[in-house]
């Protein structure tokens, strides 16, 4: 066997197809990417249609199979015309990436039903009904991948976690529920945990240059995150050589977690 097949046999998507809920941009954008270049046929899935079109296009430009579908996971109803836009445009998934999210996070003291309701329909409900609806499949097919991604505020609390911590906390354990329901038909469900990452999710931080560079100075590679980071832990999760990894929490953070 060459070094080339045995490196397939491991990490290779060929043959699989791959759903990234938020693929447009930031993190989701870089394992949407990561993903469709080790052969997966990649569905992206977010909001604004300018912004797939544009994605869409550059992966094609490098030869990769993308789909795009224009959904709303703000609602029950938009997570359930998601899923049906992802089998209409690709079929059933094997991996199932949940990388939208919103980030609310104003004071406790001002915290009102309405953000908390959509900080979890988003970031928590939407992974939810998505697992229910493709994740029964992927066990009676033998093979299937739910990563999610979550983050330093699941485990711990600063710049105002608020709901936002809470759904993220959430997250994880329903990997880890899922992980119960379904890894013993091939089935794993694991989260990845950025440190700060500098995408426009967190924009209202990186504009306080001060703040961007204390945020590096936590971690211990002494620099804040991209989306291209994670780029190999998410084509290893998605593959079969993490058939044996599961309802696990993997810290994507340049160290941010443990200094």
């Amino acid at each position: 066997m060459t070094t080339r097949d045995y490196l397939a046999a491991l990490f290779s998507l060929e043959g699989r197809t791959a759903v990234v809920t938020g693929g447009s941009s930031g993190i989701g954008r870089g394992i949407a990417e990561a993903l469709a270049q080790a052969g997966a046929r990649t569905v992206l899935l977010a909001r604004t249609a300018d912004r797939l079109d544009e994605v869409t296009a550059d992966l094609r430009d490098r030869g990769c199979a993308v789909e795009r579908v224009v959904a709303d996971l703000s609602t029950r109803d938009g997570i359930r015309a998601a899923a049906d836009g992802i089998v209409a445009a690709a079929g059933e998934p094997d991996i199932l990436v949940n990388s939208a999210g919103i980030n609310l996070r104003p004071h406790m003291d001002q915290l009102s039903d309405d953000v908390w309701d959509a900080t979890m329909t988003v970031n928590l409900e939407a992974p939810f009904l998505l697992g229910q609806r493709f994740g029964p499949g992927m066990a009676q097919r033998g093979f299937g991948r739910l990563i999610h991604i979550s983050s330093q505020q699941a485990h711990r609390s600063f710049v105002d976690s608020g709901a936002y911590g809470v759904s993220k906390g959430g997250l994880e354990s329903l990997a880890r529920s899922q992980s119960e329901a379904w890894s013993a038909r091939g089935v794993t469900a694991n989260t990845l945990v950025p440190g700060f990452v500098l995408t426009p999710l967190n924009q209202r931080l990186q504009d306080d240059a001060e703040k961007v560079t204390a945020l590096a100075a936590r971690t211990t590679v002494g620099r804040n995150g991209v989306p291209e980071d994670f780029a190999g832990a998410a084509v290893f999760l998605a593959s079969a050589s993490s058939a044996y990894v599961t309802g696990h929490s993997l810290f994507v953070d340049g160290g941010f977690s443990v200094h």
